[in-house]
């Protein structure tokens, strides 16, 4: 995969999935999507992205057999990442994002959940934890 392509990262789970585009470091797309809806949401997406990520944890390797059946020319451009406390890194990412407002601001965000679900940010953690990997000298 070209290093100057956007990467699409995904969270699968049971209920929601967390869906990212990359480039470059910079996230271009971000959204939490259904678990009955993430295969079209991917496929949708997949034409202007180069690498896919795929976290390696809950539904993995079902969301994979299915996008490979989907589209099967995209074989060698899946990538499973260790999802290992990903979500404690997506949790401090949602909170660099979403500074606390209020009275929220007076207690330390690690002691904090997010008001809403982060699978999305979960997604982007994946997507750099893979160029990080690819940093990596060999």
């Amino acid at each position: 995969m070209a290093a100057d392509e956007p990467i699409m990262a995904i969270d699968p789970g049971r209920n929601k999935c967390g869906l990212a585009v990359v480039f470059q470091g910079e996230t271009l797309l971000q959204e939490i999507v259904d678990r009955d809806n993430i295969l079209k949401r991917a496929v949708d997406v997949l034409p202007a992205t180069g690498a896919i990520v795929v976290g390696d944890r809950t539904g993995s390797k079902e969301f994979i057999a299915e996008l490979k059946a989907a589209n099967p020319t995209i074989v060698n451009r899946i990538t499973t990442i260790d999802e290992h406390l990903s979500s404690v890194e997506a949790r401090s990412l949602y909170w660099q994002v979403n500074r606390p407002k209020g009275l929220r601001k007076l207690i330390p965000t690690s002691l904090q959940e997010p008001p809403v679900p982060i699978d999305d940010f979960v997604a982007v953690i994946l997507a750099h934890r893979y160029l990080d990997s690819k940093k990596q000298p060999k």
